[in-house]
């Protein structure tokens, strides 16, 4: 019998703009080929929740919107938020003495100042938030998806998927060490990246991908996760003969409840 590992908290984001064509599109990254976990695969910015996020978590000057959330909650965006800094540079805060959101100028700056370090460990998020009078816009993230790792995996994460509008004119870039490439792309183009080849999608990812692609503007897709109730989501995995099949609750919202899959990665 397979040992089952315990589930890591972890966060990710899915940062939206309104593109071309009448269609929204979200950043996306291509995990390097020597991480463990999903190497080469295109997802959401994001990762575990981590001993520093806890730290921010009791330092309520270090972040706005997080009135009538859990410690949990106000941790997994923190994770978000700081994780998609680390991997894209963008920044979700505002400026402690104006309430204004940070501007893609002062992003870039504390970007090129601090990022490196960060992803380095030689410096703390709180402490880049201290230094640069910043508090973290908790309320721009909304609760899209709540995955759960199949038991019996060797690696686990109870994941909660969010969605936020990208800041305008903060661009994203990859970080060359986790992520080797990074693209803005439509969900429908990103789904029939994955069918053809083009991109190794998650299954998590492929779901969410296909039910953001029902949303025709920022706006209608936020409206839409506003109005949604989260339904935990760990898919119960069984062997087949042409492969896998993975069994979903039918209500979470991905249309349909078995789905046949390759390898797991």
């Amino acid at each position: 019998m397979t040992e089952t590992s315990a589930s890591r908290p972890a966060s990710t984001i899915l940062l939206l703009r309104d593109g071309a064509q009448a269609e929204i599109e979200v950043f996306m990254m291509v995990r390097h080929h020597q991480i463990e976990f999903n190497s080469g695969a295109l997802v959401f910015p994001g990762g575990s929740v981590d001993a520093g996020d806890k730290e921010i978590v009791a330092r309520s000057d270090l972040y706005s919107g997080g009135e009538g959330l859990s410690e949990a909650d106000r941790g997994f965006r923190i994770a978000a938020i700081r994780e998609t800094f680390e991997e894209s540079g963008i920044l979700l805060a505002r400026s402690k003495g104006t309430g204004l959101p940070v501007d893609a100028n002062r992003a870039g700056e504390i970007a090129d100042a601090h990022r490196v370090a960060l992803n380095e460990h030689k410096i703390s998020f709180l402490k880049i938030l201290d230094d640069n009078g910043l508090q973290l816009a908790l309320d721009t993230l909304v609760p899209y998806a709540h995955w759960i790792t199949p038991e019996g995996m060797p690696k686990r994460f109870d994941t909660w998927f969010f969605l936020a509008a990208a800041p305008p004119d903060q661009l994203g870039a990859h970080d060359g060490r986790e992520s080797t490439d990074s693209i803005w792309v439509s969900p429908r183009e990103a789904v029939e990246g994955g069918e053809s080849g083009r991109f190794k999608l998650p299954f998590p990812t492929t779901r969410n991908l296909i039910r953001l692609a029902k949303q025709e503007s920022v706006s209608a897709a936020l409206d839409h996760a506003r109005g949604m109730s989260i339904i935990t989501v760990m898919p119960v995995m069984t062997k087949t003969e042409t492969g896998r099949q993975l069994r979903i609750p039918r209500e979470a919202g991905y249309d349909g409840e078995v789905f046949e899959v390759g390898a797991l990665g």
